[in-house]
């Protein structure tokens, strides 16, 4: 994996006009990607503020020669690799890193690394949330020789508040709450996890897919009927 002195243009001016290969700023990083780093803890469990503080960290924001040039947003080396790769001086001299076909494939190849790598098999016993313990377990499991690599990883998640990431397949979320141009009612609207039904009395209610919590009109109407809510 990278060295820290390869990796300081996170930290230092990664803004400036004068490097012409500057592709991201950390905050336009974080927006690109991180709905990639969410459905890779949906299908993997490695927190999403893990999957994408690595990425920052290994790839400058993606603005590494590694990551422009191979694909490579987390600094994985070949060993058993058998696709297309790419050499640099990292540890050593000359070393051979894994070279992908997009930063999507990048993100697909971290994460089975990672859960299929018997090294790394203790991490996922962890809960997702708990990043700093994860970012221990990497270095402890040897994913980098930077001995300061969890604090590197644990103050990127804090400073970018990355860990609000951590709960996106944990709980619905309520994204807004308007009013139907009758006022007779409230509408509330559930980002990606609900279902819109019809009741047999063509009422039409709202089914929460993570808690199975039902929310209807009728149940609404009812409540303020005897000052519930």
């Amino acid at each position: 994996m990278k060295t820290i002195s390869s990796l300081i243009l996170v930290f230092i001016g990664l803004g400036s006009s004068a490097n012409t290969n500057i592709k991201y700023s950390t905050k336009e990083y974080v927006e690109e990607w991180k709905e990639v780093a969410i459905s890779q803890m949906q299908s993997f469990g490695i927190p999403a503020s893990i999957t994408l503080a690595q990425a920052i960290l290994e790839s400058a924001n993606g603005n590494s020669d590694l990551a422009i040039i191979a694909n490579n947003h987390f600094g994985i080396k070949c060993n058993t690799w058998k696709g297309d790769t790419y050499y640099k001086n990292d540890d050593q001299a000359n070393e051979c890193f894994r070279k992908y076909n997009s930063a999507k494939e990048s993100y697909d190849d971290h994460s089975q690394f990672l859960k299929n790598k018997t090294r790394y098999a203790s991490l996922f016993n962890l809960e997702k949330t708990d990043y700093k313990a994860w970012a221990q377990g990497l270095k402890d499991a040897g994913y980098a020789t930077n001995p300061n690599y969890p604090k590197l990883l644990i103050d990127l998640i804090e400073r970018l508040n990355l860990y609000e990431l951590d709960g996106s397949d944990n709980e619905p979320e309520i994204a807004s709450i308007t009013e139907n141009p009758q006022k007779t009612h409230k509408v509330i609207m559930m980002a990606n996890t609900h279902d819109v039904l019809n009741h047999k009395n063509k009422i039409k209610y709202i089914v929460a897919k993570k808690r199975g919590y039902l929310l209807s009109y009728f149940e609404r109407i009812w409540s303020r009927t005897l000052g519930i809510v």
